[in-house]
């Protein structure tokens, strides 16, 4: 069953496996002993250490493993605040972070720089955001979602030239190369390049103020309390190693894997956005949405034809709220697809996603009377649609029946209580050459109003 979605969490890496078979015989002692167990377990943290920083590009003593790569996010983000509090409390972040980065900052004045509909921030953006109160800037060097590289180098510059620390979220990204540029602090998690769950790290570089805020323990130079890991530890900087010696074979093999899957999902189903920078991205995953279905039954029906991906619909399961994500770049939300490939992949998998997803997708929208095609214009000038009470994409599809039964220059006003409407209507009249002409308040929910152009 092929497995497409490394950017959740990539399969264990062979290398991590075999180290961490090994650390748990020789690596279970106290590291701050002195007898030989001990001496034995700080040799291996130690060089551990060491791997992870010159994969990081900092200094052994900048960095510090930690329980995961959320806790290093939080503890990063807490100790450079509280390090700045003289500063002020406003932090900086992208509207495209992590939850993890975005959580954290709650509690400060924040200011959210917007992306571009390609999920990347601009300098320019990121300089107009700073101000003298600004202790804290959090970028992402790559988007979790839909894979597009941000200018990490330029905002850096953008953020020492103003006397401001940024703090990288390298989770998607560290894989496949060191950050470039003048950053303060960087965090990134094991999981993410095959190695074991439950290791993150977390760099601090010399000359940043930095104040931890856990309880005073004499473990990781203070900053992630209580005992080292060390099997995973280990098992984590060796994996790292590992994936990065590969990382230009793979991406070299990846990445027409991943041009593939952009230029056929839109030629083989019908009504698909396929969203990120086509160009600056991780050479492993692409996203795409599709109109008139929800994400969760189409995870579902990939699933039971033998693919494992992921979504960042607002229909998924877990949550009925837009992914702030694609929110923020105005991309279509609903039927949304996200595929990862894990080091390794496969050619003929690919192949035969791209055979069985034409078939899912107008499965789902024939059990959903979605329209095939525009139906001919009967000739009212304006429709209102009651589309109250219905979740995504029952709003959009029951806009897309009647829009030919306007004619051009007519209006179909469609009602709904869905907060996804709000991003997918705008979205589908893009997508198909329409006119957006706004919302505005109802008796029940909210009027969108949509012009017909063609």
């Amino acid at each position: 069953m092929p497995y497409f979605d490394a950017a959740s969490s990539a399969p264990l890496h062979p290398v991590a496996r075999q180290a961490l078979q090994a650390a748990l015989d020789e690596g279970w002692a106290d590291p701050a002993r002195l007898y030989r167990e001990g001496r034995r377990a700080r040799l291996l943290l130690d060089a551990a250490r060491e791997a992870a920083a010159e994969a990081v590009g900092c200094r052994p003593d900048e960095l510090v493993f930690t329980s995961s790569g959320t806790r290093a996010i939080h503890s990063g983000m807490a100790g450079a605040m509280a390090g700045r509090r003289r500063v002020g409390s406003h932090v900086v972040v992208s509207a495209v972070e992590h939850s993890a980065v975005l959580h954290a900052a709650e509690g400060f004045d924040v200011t959210e720089v917007p992306v571009e509909r390609t999920g990347a921030v601009t300098p320019e953006a990121y300089a107009a955001a700073l101000r003298e109160d600004t202790a804290l800037a959090c970028l992402q060097s790559a988007n979790h979602e839909v894979g597009t590289e941000q200018p990490v180098a330029d905002v850096a510059s953008v953020c020492r030239a103003a006397g401001v620390p940024l703090l990288v979220d390298a989770a998607q990204s560290l894989a496949w190369g060191p950050v470039a540029g003048d950053w303060s602090l960087l965090t990134a998690s094991a999981h993410k390049w095959g190695g074991p769950a439950g290791v993150g790290l977390l760099a601090v570089r010399k000359g940043v103020r930095f104040a931890s805020q856990d309880p005073a323990d004499e473990r990781e130079s203070g900053r992630a309390p209580g005992f080292e890991n060390i099997p995973a530890i280990v098992a984590a900087a060796a994996s790292l190693r590992a994936v990065r010696e590969e990382a230009a074979t793979e991406s070299a093999r990846l990445r027409p894997l991943v041009d593939r899957i952009r230029a056929r999902v839109p030629e083989l189903v019908p009504d698909v956005e396929v969203v990120g920078d086509p160009v600056r991205r991780l050479p492993h995953l692409v996203t795409f949405s599709c109109l008139y279905v929800d994400g969760e039954t189409v995870l579902h029906e990939l699933d039971r034809a033998g693919f494992s991906v992921s979504s960042g619909s607002s229909c998924t399961s877990s949550t009925l709220t837009p992914s702030h994500v694609l929110r923020a770049m105005g991309v279509l939300t609903e039927g949304n697809v996200r595929v990862s490939l894990p080091v390794g992949t496969a050619e003929q998998d690919v192949d035969r996603f791209l055979e069985v997803l034409p078939g899912v997708v107008g499965d789902v929208r024939r059990r959903l009377d979605a329209p095939v095609s525009p139906p001919p214009s009967a000739g009212e000038t304006s429709l209102v649609v009651d589309a109250l009470g219905k979740r995504c994409p029952i709003p959009v599809i029951e806009l897309a029946k009647v829009i030919g039964d306007v004619p051009v220059g007519g209006t179909v006003t469609v009602l709904s209580d869905d907060e996804a409407a709000r991003l997918d209507i705008p979205a589908w009249c893009e997508m198909r050459g329409q006119d957006y002409e706004g919302e505005h308040p109802a008796d029940r929910g909210t009027a969108y109003v949509v012009r017909r152009r063609s």
